[in-house]
């Protein structure tokens, strides 16, 4: 078992709780709202209803569609991700890692937050895609399931190897096959999202946590206990604890996952499932322990020092968020230019500095102690290779898995 609590307000921390202070991050992350809308839109209709609003069924992929590149003409490159997730310089309100992009390529970014939310931001752009016209965005950052279902139906573009060297060289381990990008032909993660058991030391008053066992099981925690409305993480982290692998599965398996989840909210053992408000449930006690994501973890224990974590001894589920070049992207190679200079490992450290979640860049350690050595010793940001060697990632879905698997959920958690 591996445990993380903190002892002092690091650079990093102090920067998430400005953020708080800014943003109201303490009560509603961003990891939190993206999650939360994973399962939303889906719970609600599942993918038929998506298919009902003009989005076609996903497919085999067809290969992405270029345009021509205008990059070496037009020094410009159009980046869309969600609210706060890069660094930001509190003075200016710059985002330093994109000046120094600037400075070291001419290229200028026209940076927007505009993804608010998987769903809404793929209903946004999907109908310029199927009609094969430019979105007018060249980079863009969507979460795995999102990421993998682009992939399927054509909308993105293969990358060039060789515009991205560092890239390829220095993709962390944990993150290099997808099986819904083998090799990562069409995608690199922005960051990794970590789901672990977290829990409000003061709120245990001496109870010992270790696995989700304990979350299900122990009688002293009943009606105190939170899972997550997004299925992947709570499915996967029970499917670990039952010893099955969240990568190959089958029906019976997930069956017998909802079963058991299924009757500890019989009993009231499950408080509730939620989305971006379990953090204020962790940080009062109303949550003696929960499944949590770790960015958020990091982020927490900046305000509330009672707040710590477990990666259970059966593993961890772990996701991406993903930087893709939609079809007929003006500045294609612009573009990856900008991926790879996010895996440069000295403009990773300052990336992963500012926003708390897992780096993806391997090396990465040296460079993030330099500015803020308990950042670096933190395996919620930088997992050392026993903390890898236990993730696991949710295997990618059929059309048809997708819609029964989150009927079944949905109906679990009373959505």
């Amino acid at each position: 078992m591996e445990q993380y609590e903190p002892d002092r307000l690091t650079p990093a921390r102090a920067a998430a709780m400005r953020r708080s202070f800014r943003g109201g991050r303490a009560a509603l992350t961003r990891r939190s709202l993206l999650r939360a809308s994973a399962g939303g839109a889906l719970a609600a209709g599942g993918l038929g209803a998506l298919s009902a609003c003009g989005i076609p069924a996903a497919s085999k992929t067809q290969g992405g569609q270029s345009a021509d590149d205008h990059s070496a003409q037009e020094k410009v490159v159009n980046f869309s991700n969600w609210p706060e997730y890069i660094d930001v310089d509190d003075k200016t309100n710059r985002h330093p890692t994109l000046d120094a992009f600037a400075r070291q390529t001419g290229i200028h970014v026209k940076y927007t937050e505009d993804v608010n939310d998987n769903d809404e931001f793929f209903g946004k752009v999907q109908p310029q895609l199927a009609a094969g016209q430019d979105t007018g965005r060249d980079l863009i950052v969507v979460t795995d399931w999102l990421a993998a279902r682009m992939i399927r139906l054509g909308y993105v573009q293969k990358l060039d190897p060789s515009h991205l060297p560092h890239a390829f060289a220095n993709l962390s381990d944990q993150f290099r096959a997808p099986d819904w990008d083998p090799g990562r032909a069409y995608s690199y993660p922005w960051q990794g999202v970590s789901t672990v058991v977290a829990y409000n030391k003061k709120a245990l008053d001496g109870i010992e946590v270790k696995s989700v066992s304990d979350l299900l099981d122990n009688p002293r925690l009943k009606g105190r206990v939170g899972f997550l409305t997004e299925m992947r993480d709570s499915i996967g982290m029970t499917m670990l604890d039952m010893g099955m692998n969240p990568g190959k599965f089958t029906d019976d398996d997930f069956d017998k996952v909802v079963a058991r989840l299924q009757k500890a909210v019989d009993k009231g053992q499950i408080r509730r499932f939620t989305g971006n408000d379990y953090t204020s449930d962790l940080t009062k006690g109303d949550f003696a322990a929960c499944v949590a994501w770790g960015g958020d973890v990091v982020q927490l224990q900046a305000d509330n020092p009672d707040v710590g974590y477990v990666i259970p001894d059966a593993g961890y589920m772990t996701s991406t968020d993903n930087m893709l070049i939609p079809n007929k992207a003006r500045h294609k190679t612009n573009a990856e230019r900008l991926i790879d200079f996010f895996y440069q490992p000295e403009q990773a450290a300052a990336l992963a500095a500012y926003v708390n979640y897992v780096s993806p860049v391997a090396g990465v350690r040296p460079y993030l102690a330099k500015i803020d050595e308990a950042a670096a010793d933190n395996p919620l940001i930088v997992p050392d290779k026993a903390m890898q060697a236990k993730s696991h990632a949710f295997r990618a879905l059929t059309q048809r898995e997708e819609t029964a698997y989150q009927q079944k959920f949905s109906k679990l958690t009373g959505a």
